[in-house]
């Protein structure tokens, strides 16, 4: 029985034997060498071609004007930022100035109207020819809402050098209280007048209820003398 299995080793008959390496990975290696040098040779020559075509030198100058224009428009940008800014502030500028200028003409307006009212005032004050020693001009009232008497008087001594007067201004209203007549003093009594060519006075009085002011009078006395006396009708 030995003797047949060691015969059929030993002849054409015994099994055949394969011969494999033991290093697998330097025909992979290879492989991947040669595809790395075949995909390089690839590439090299796209971009050679690129380069013989004006494709890649178009595109970096595209890229070039692109950046500039790029810059360009942020530069004006920041100039259009600049001048928004600017009309901004111009526009906060001009409208505070025009606030001042109304402020500027309403207080105008208010004083000329007082000038006026000043200039028709001491227009009545022109003395006639020929009048001596005190003399009262430009009485003025008028009645607030039925309940108030604003009044206004100017004496004078129409005179150069006049001499310092001393003397008192008494006051006085009539007309009708609850449809019958009534007259009535100013409260505080006469005024002290003290002056040497004009003085003004000015006062508010509160009216009785149902009270209708008809004549206002003014009375300029010096001790027990009436010097000036003028009346005024409402």
């Amino acid at each position: 029985m030995r003797f047949k299995l060691l015969r059929r080793r030993l002849t054409i008959s015994a099994p055949q034997m394969a011969i494999r390496s033991h290093r697998p990975w330097i025909r992979w290696a290879g492989i991947a060498i040669m595809t790395g040098f075949y995909a390089a040779i690839a590439l090299w020559t796209f971009e050679l071609g690129k380069t013989f075509a004006g494709v890649d030198t178009g595109a970096k100058e595209e890229v070039v004007r692109l950046r500039h224009e790029v810059a360009r428009l942020r530069e004006e940008r920041e100039k259009t930022q600049s001048i928004l800014n600017t009309s901004d502030s111009l526009i906060t500028t001009e409208t505070s100035a025009k606030e001042r200028m109304v402020a500027q003409i309403k207080t105008l307006e208010a004083e000329n109207r007082a000038l006026r009212d000043d200039l028709g005032f001491f227009q009545k004050l022109i003395p006639s020819s020929g009048t001596e020693g005190v003399a009262i001009r430009a009485l003025q009232a008028e009645v607030l809402a039925g309940k108030q008497l604003r009044w206004q008087v100017m004496v004078i001594q129409p005179l150069k050098n006049a001499p310092e007067f001393r003397g008192k201004l008494q006051m006085s209203v009539s007309g009708t209280l609850d449809g019958k007549p009534w007259m009535m003093d100013l409260p505080g009594g006469p005024q002290v007048l003290q002056f040497r060519q004009s003085r003004r006075i000015e006062g508010l009085v509160d009216l009785p209820a149902e009270a209708v002011v008809q004549n206002v009078s003014a009375r300029v006395v010096e001790g027990t003398a009436t010097r000036a006396v003028q009346s005024i009708k409402l």
